[in-house]
């Protein structure tokens, strides 16, 4: 065989170890999945996340034809979690569900992050969004934010608020009523909505600035008082309690939203197989209605849809940090 004649050969079957390889992986993909599926949440179990990753994973699981196992991996804002799932295979496996603040802030607020949700993350779909309130616990004396802005300014630093941690939608939206008010209230950060609101029934902080969700039970049983809901709108799980901007505040707008994440790299067969999947679960009537009891509102997206919600939120956060010296406690 003369050379030209070998050399042919070889980009022959080079070309077909590499068309063969090609089919592997799509057969791999389009398999998928052929085993259990891990969701990672990111806040303590009992909280809004939780409760609402509990709800959807069984019937996730359905349409996929393989156990969706919730997995709680608190701390950080959600940096722990984030953590977790950027360093495991980009196989379709392990999945995220993340904060909007662990998505958009956290880099902002830590130099030395090991990760970026930007680039070390593949989109899947938004979750659903947990509309956030001000509430006060037995400890705060005023009625109303009017009295909070009040006392604020005669107490700088004095008056606690608790929030779900550093980097968190209620981390941000603390911080947001600080600098709209002009006020400096003293942070307290919790692993979760959760333990926020506990320490406040307790006297351990005045305020939590928390999501409906977690929060409706307390003010059902008396033990917390809401002040005010932080979206642009008010609630329908709630309509009597006014937004901020009209209970004192205008111009006020903070939203908690959620959303489902793979390692970077994931392919995109199985991303598209997971977002179809996970569509069609938040879409259903049942799942919303489950949701809603939970006070939270389901919303779903396409993968570039949710990475240009990631990039405009994240510009947002990112400049009121900067602007105004937020660091992580």
């Amino acid at each position: 065989m003369t050379n030209s004649g070998k050399f042919s050969r070889r980009l022959f079957l080079g070309g077909s170890l590499a068309v063969a390889s090609s089919m592997g992986f799509a057969q791999r993909d389009a398999a998928y999945p052929t085993r259990p599926i891990r969701l990672v949440v990111v806040f303590p179990p009992g909280g809004g996340t939780d409760v609402a990753a509990r709800i959807v994973a069984p019937k996730l699981a359905e349409r996929l034809g393989q156990p969706v196992i919730v997995d709680n991996k608190p701390g950080m804002g959600g940096g722990i979690g984030i953590d977790y799932v950027v360093k495991s295979p980009a196989d379709g496996y392990t999945l995220v569900l993340a904060s909007s603040g662990g998505l958009t802030a956290l880099p902002h607020l830590y130099k030395k992050l090991p990760f970026n949700p930007q680039t070390d993350l593949a989109p899947i779909s938004t979750f659903c969004v947990s509309p956030l309130v001000l509430v006060a616990g037995p400890g705060f004396q005023g009625k109303n934010v009017r009295d909070l802005i009040a006392l604020a300014k005669q107490n700088p630093g004095k008056i606690a608020y608790g929030s779900g941690g550093n980097g968190t939608a209620t981390h941000l939206a603390g911080e947001l009523f600080e600098a709209m008010s002009k006020t400096d209230l003293l942070h307290i950060p919790y692993k979760g909505s959760g333990p926020a609101l506990v320490a406040a029934i307790g006297g351990e902080t005045a305020l939590v600035f928390g999501d409906m969700g977690t929060v409706r039970p307390h003010l059902a049983s008396g033990r917390l008082r809401a002040l005010a809901v932080l979206g642009k709108s008010r609630t329908s799980t709630a309509p009597e309690i006014p937004t901020l901007a009209e209970a004192g505040l205008p111009g006020y707008e903070a939203e908690g939203w959620f959303a489902v994440m793979a390692p970077a790299g994931t392919p995109d067969a199985i991303v598209n197989k997971l977002n179809a999947a996970l569509v069609s679960v938040l879409d259903s009537t049942e799942v919303k209605a489950r949701l809603s009891t939970a006070a939270l509102e389901t919303a779903f997206s396409t993968p570039a849809e949710l990475r240009k919600k990631m990039e405009k939120d994240s510009a947002k956060w990112g400049k009121l940090i900067r602007e105004y010296n937020i660091v992580a406690d």
